[in-house]
């Protein structure tokens, strides 16, 4: 399942910094703006300690984790919209991805050229959704102009495209985000075919000094952007891109210290990782035996024959059951025989609603 986050911002802000430091791929982070021009595109492991978990429970000869895509997009200018700098690009690369991590400069230093010539993590914000909503509103209007024709031979499709239209393009006019309207489940797979970028779920990754790691909540900056994420219902995570990339190079080990260290739990990288996963709407279930565990990403909501069909298409076509067991159940029994026993180890049919940390075994026939 390619899912892909796209990380961007203003140029300068940390980007690649922390791209470099997810991916451990070596994008090229330099002072000055278009420093990445490219997209570049790196795979990432969903941290999950009950993986590691059933490992020790099964004993495979593999285990494979769940995996999450990160695309690093070039730093997006005023007028990006109408094609100035690499403009036509950056939007083209945000319209490939499924969601986007707004990486915020929240940190003062002198030594790091700002494109703007101050730090102002709200009108960085501005700089980049104007941009975006420019560009959806262009978009609306071509399609506008389009569908009112139809809709006026009494066309139900294009009368109720029209509609959606109609809702999305006001509230652009005011520059706010298409993701701020609420649609009905009638007017979802319309505005999905608009392929609009500020429909796209955002997370604000807000880049702090190493000082402010330990309790970002003392920086201004950061409360200003948690401010504006609420009126957008957004999610805000802090990180200091510099410090990830230093972890990034480190074993497990001594990661941990490190991060002890700081006097802090978890590396803003996992935090990162985890939550754009979830901000897609996507959970984990597991395989479990002696030649592998393995996490499958599936979406929420999907039914017992479609998350089969997410390891080989033929499971999916000869589905009959899933024998399941949740890993909360798993970890506590220690063992499938013993859940088993315990009667905790249920056969699933084909209207079953797959459920984050379930562990499966599918019987199909073809």
């Amino acid at each position: 399942m390619a899912l892909t986050a796209g990380i961007v911002g203003l140029p300068n802000v940390g980007k690649s910094t922390l791209f470099n430091a997810i991916t451990k791929a070596g994008a090229e982070a330099a002072n000055y703006p278009f420093a990445t021009i490219d997209p570049n595109v790196g795979m990432v492991e969903v941290p999950d300690w009950r993986l590691q978990r059933l490992t020790d429970l099964f004993q495979p000869k593999k285990t494979t984790p769940a995996t999450f895509e990160f695309t690093d997009i070039a730093g997006i200018v005023k007028g990006a919209s109408e094609g100035e700098g690499l403009g036509n690009q950056f939007l083209s690369h945000i319209r490939q991805v499924d969601a986007i991590c707004h990486v915020v400069r929240c940190f003062d230093d002198d030594n790091v050229t700002h494109v703007d010539g101050r730090i102002d993590p709200l009108a960085d914000i501005e700089t980049i959704n104007l941009e975006l909503i420019l560009a959806d509103l262009e978009t609306v209007n071509k399609r506008y102009s389009r569908v009112e024709k139809v809709a006026k031979t009494k066309d139900k499709a294009a009368m109720a495209e029209l509609a959606v239209l109609d809702k999305i393009k006001p509230v652009l006019e005011a520059g706010k985000s298409a993701r701020t309207i609420e649609f009905s489940e009638e007017e979802q797979p319309i505005v999905k075919d608009l392929f609009l970028l500020t429909i796209k779920p955002v997370l604000y990754v807000a880049n702090v000094a190493e000082d402010d790691v330990q309790d970002p909540t003392n920086n201004h900056y950061v409360q200003e952007v948690q401010k504006f994420a609420a009126t957008e219902k957004a999610e805000v995570i802090t990180v200091c891109a510099q410090i990830e990339e230093e972890i990034a190079e480190l074993d497990d080990e001594d990661k941990v210290e490190f991060l002890e260290d700081l006097g802090i739990k978890e590396s803003g990288l996992d935090q990162l990782i985890r939550t754009s996963f979830h901000l897609l709407g996507l959970a984990t279930y597991f395989t479990a035996g002696e030649p592998e565990v393995r996490a499958w990403t599936f979406h929420k909501g999907i039914k017992a024959p479609q998350a089969a069909g997410i390891i080989h298409s033929d499971f999916e076509r000869g589905f009959i059951r899933a024998e399941t067991v949740s890993f909360n159940d798993l970890d506590k029994f220690e063992s499938m025989h013993a859940a088993k026993e315990a009667g905790r180890v249920r056969l699933e049919g084909k209207d079953y609603v797959v459920q984050d940390g379930d562990v499966m075994l599918f019987r199909f026939n073809v």
